[in-house]
């Protein structure tokens, strides 16, 4: 349709959508929709890209350019981080660019070179809106290349982990290109060996016969010495670092079952085990690059960081003038504005301007607090008022939230005990394989060298820790793919298995066990004065004005005059010649109204009060609270009969922890208020320390319970949370409330129980192979059709055991506080 319209001359002239009447063009000169529009179709004319009109498909939306200098791009903080330079003189940067579309914007964007001299290359990635750009910076500056791609209507943006993706996709290609080689020729080699095998069962000619044991050799060379490297690399660190681990008997089987089935091709006699050992290398890799990509899952602190605070910071320069630099430039004694709705980019001061701050990612309140002139304010929080200027105290990794995240990292390489005792467990395996391998070969070797050769070959190809190694990770990965699937995320099979035994589980009060908003929870007034209120809240991006907005979505404001906003306490104004205020008590006495009595009309609950006063006289009391999550005392109950031991660890007021502690039924030992992070963590440890050889389980959602998430045996992420406590979980449950947690821990003790039959079976396996090969009953040949034939079996046993179900429908019906509140 906008293609047409522009055909007609009703359109657009740059994006074919419909002019407005006032800016409709006079006779033939072309008209535009706006005035970005108008702007890049001048540049496209002026720099000879008018072709551009004339592609079939072209970007259907109007261009709206921000106006920014882009001045930070040009920055020496800025360049350090992204921005790389070339032996020629050259620069290159990737930048995320907004607006990419279709193929007319690829068109387009990789043609800037044309508009700008100095730019050497543009490159577009249209599925991820990623341009990497090479120019000279002596010829032109970054940030007139941000400046042109901006009035084209792709504002850019630098692009995070740009070295970090570098180096992933080196690491992926190499991965790629090894399992693709060993794929091509253990495909050949296997073809070749079904040619054998049928010449075994219907006769072949010698010649074609050694033709094709020499052909199997001269492919599996390369899969040993290419991608097959690998393992002999892996296998000769151990032997130098004398510590043994699960590529030893690999190459060893490898080593031992080529050199042989060599050395029967040299003297054409016995069997080869080429086709077994290029397959096996196959498998192995593509193993090893698929619990590669899974372990890139974790996160590290400066990512984190990223994600929590703003890329850019506004600082009033000396002169006045206000200039955008990154946050990582940001040193203390600068002057930063931060607008409403904004989050601090460092820790400061407040130096000018009244607000309110959400510090509820960091600390866990859940009632914004007033911040006036020598208040300190938190990199990560939010300012929810009025503008403030504020002085930086710290920044970057001097900050309290790098501080705690510094923490969540110190804490995530703790873990490393784990991963100890399962490379000693690996060891004691890795021993036991070569000292019976060797003993085989010692019991036969008087009797026949040719005999004890294969059968101690028989015994490494057999016990090649195949189904072993998949008992549990295959069972882990089915069971978090099906996790996944019932809206449970999981990012490691230890925190399954740590799951599976009941063990002290600690929880986060605000958004974890509460819906983590301010909700009217009481009332008592006469209904007529709430489109007053509303009258009074509209326009107000407080949490109290959404809380009432949210009780009566039905209701239509009343029409108010004079109406004043004090972020310190409240709203007042006119009302049919009457004085209104609502707001905090304090607020409402200072605009002289008796507020004596308003408690016992709240009947004493823990509620944040909000009261409306008319000409003096409280008329109605609104109490504000965050809600216990429906079914949460359901779930609890659950575990607790599991024999899970639940403790509330809360950084809100003690009256509201208490209030919410007793509806839920946590005792009073097991409940703390006002924790700030470092507490939680300092609680996190203390009962690590003390719990033996139960798990610490740790559930939340902010910021403030990350650095704790880390400290315990497992992190657990709810639905709704901050993005670095998600990030640092080990869990993150995407569906609302409790019954989630109670499905993942019902879910990981079915997967325990998938793991143990896993292992009873790879460890028989393994057994009875050992007693066969040692007994001379069991030939490599027939080891290595085992060796599969005992991993598919783990296989079918993984896919086919029942660990996750899917959640059940939620139903419509609400629940009694639900009914309660609506009815209010």
């Amino acid at each position: 349709m906008a293609e047409v319209r522009a055909r007609l001359g009703t359109g657009c002239a740059h994006c074919g959508l419909a002019v407005p009447p006032e800016r409709r063009a006079i006779g033939s000169a072309p008209a535009f929709c706006c005035g970005g529009c108008e702007t890049a179709h001048g540049i496209l004319r002026a720099g000879g890209l008018a072709q551009y009109y004339a592609l079939g498909e072209r970007r259907a939306a109007p261009v709206r350019p921000t106006g920014r200098s882009y001045d930070e791009f040009d920055h020496a903080a800025f360049e350090e981080l992204y921005v790389s330079r070339r032996a020629d003189g050259l620069a290159t940067a990737e930048l995320y660019l907004e607006g990419v579309h279709c193929a007319s914007c690829v068109w387009l964007v990789e043609r800037v070179p044309l508009l700008e001299a100095g730019i050497a290359r543009a490159e577009l990635d249209v599925r991820r809106s990623l341009l990497r750009v090479e120019w000279d910076p002596r010829a032109v500056p970054l940030s007139r290349i941000a400046q042109v791609l901006d009035r084209l209507g792709y504002p850019p943006h630098p692009f995070h982990g740009v070295a970090r993706e570098a180096m992933r996709r080196r690491e992926d290609r190499a991965a790629l290109v090894r399992i693709g080689v060993a794929g091509a020729l253990a495909g050949n080699v296997m073809l070749i060996a079904f040619a054998l095998y049928a010449g075994d069962l219907q006769g072949m000619a010698p010649g074609e016969r050694q033709m094709f044991r020499w052909v199997s050799l001269v492919l599996t060379l390369p899969a040993l010495l290419f991608p097959g490297r690998v393992f002999f690399t892996g296998a000769w660190a151990a032997l130098r670092t004398r510590a043994l681990h699960m590529d030893l008997p690999i190459a060893l089987a490898l080593a031992a079952a080529s050199v042989r089935g060599a050395l029967n091709t040299i003297t054409d006699s016995g069997p080869v085990y080429f086709d077994g050992v290029t397959l096996l290398v196959f498998l192995l890799l593509v193993g090893r690059y698929l619990q590669q990509r899974g372990q890139r899952a974790a996160t590290d602190a400066a990512e984190l960081l990223l994600s929590l605070t703003p890329r850019m910071a506004r600082v009033r320069q000396d002169d006045g003038a206000l200039r955008d630099v990154p946050t990582e430039a940001l040193l203390p004694g600068m002057l930063v504005e931060v607008g409403a709705g904004q989050v601090f980019p460092a820790d400061g001061t407040v130096v000018h301007g009244q607000s309110s701050v959400n510090r509820a990612l960091l600390t866990g309140e859940s009632v914004p607090v007033a911040v006036v002139p020598g208040d300190v304010v938190a990199a990560g929080s939010e300012n929810v008022g009025a503008p403030l200027r504020v002085r930086v105290d710290a920044a970057g990794s001097a900050s309290r939230l790098a501080r705690l995240l510094a923490e969540v990292e110190a804490n995530a390489r703790r873990r490393a005990p784990v991963v100890a005792l399962a490379n000693r467990l690996a060891g004691v395996f890795v021993a036991l394989v070569l000292l019976l391998a060797a003993v085989t070969f010692l019991l036969w070797v008087g009797r026949d060298t040719a005999l004890a050769w294969d059968h101690a070959i028989a015994l490494l190809i057999v016990t090649c820790p195949c189904a072993l190694a998949l008992a549990t990770p295959l069972a882990v990965s089915v069971a978090v793919g099906r996790a996944a699937r019932a809206g449970i995320y999981i990012k490691g099979g230890d925190a399954l298995e740590l799951l599976a035994r009941p063990g002290i589980m600690v929880l986060d009060k605000t958004g974890t066990v509460t819906a983590g908003r301010h909700d009217l929870v009481a009332w008592d007034g006469d209904p007529r004065w709430r489109p007053v209120i509303l009258a009074l809240e509209e326009g107000a991006a407080h949490p109290v004005a959404e809380g009432f907005r949210r009780a009566w979505p039905d209701l239509a404001p009343a029409s108010l005059e004079g109406v004043r906003h004090d972020v310190l306490g409240g709203v007042s104004g006119r009302w049919d010649g009457r004085e209104v205020a609502i707001g905090s008590p304090a607020f409402v006495a200072s605009h002289g109204a008796e507020i004596t009595g308003w408690r016992e009309r709240l009947a004493g609950a823990a509620v944040t009060p909000v009261l409306l006063a008319i000409d003096g006289q409280v008329v109605a009391v609104a109490g504000f609270g965050d809600p216990v999550r429906d079914g949460a005392r359901d779930a609890l109950d659950a575990l607790r009969a599991r024999g899970w031991q639940t403790h509330l660890l809360s950084g809100d007021d003690t009256a509201v922890v208490t209030a919410v502690a007793d509806a839920l039924g946590f005792a009073a030992h097991q409940v703390i208020a006002r924790a700030t992070p470092e507490e939680k963590l300092a609680r996190i440890r203390a009962l690590r320390a003390g719990a033996g050889v139960r798990a610490v389980v740790m559930v939340g959602d902010g910021v403030n319970d990350a650095a704790a998430m880390t400290a315990a045996h497992v992190g657990v992420g709810v639905h709704g949370g901050a993005e670095a406590s998600l990030l640092v979980a080990d869990v993150h449950l995407t569906a609302p409330g409790l019954a989630p947690l109670q499905r993942l821990v019902e879910g990981a003790t079915r997967t325990l129980g998938l793991i143990r039959r896993n292992m009873l079976w790879a460890v028989g396996y393994n057994a009875v192979g050992v007693a066969l090969a040692m007994s001379g009953r069991l030939s490599p040949l027939v080891a290595a059709i085992l060796m599969p034939v005992s991993s598919l079996t783990v296989v079918l046993g993984s896919w086919l055991g029942r660990s996750f179900v899917a959640a059940p429908v939620a139903t419509t019906a609400a629940s009694p506080a639900t009914r309660h509140r609506r009815a209010a």
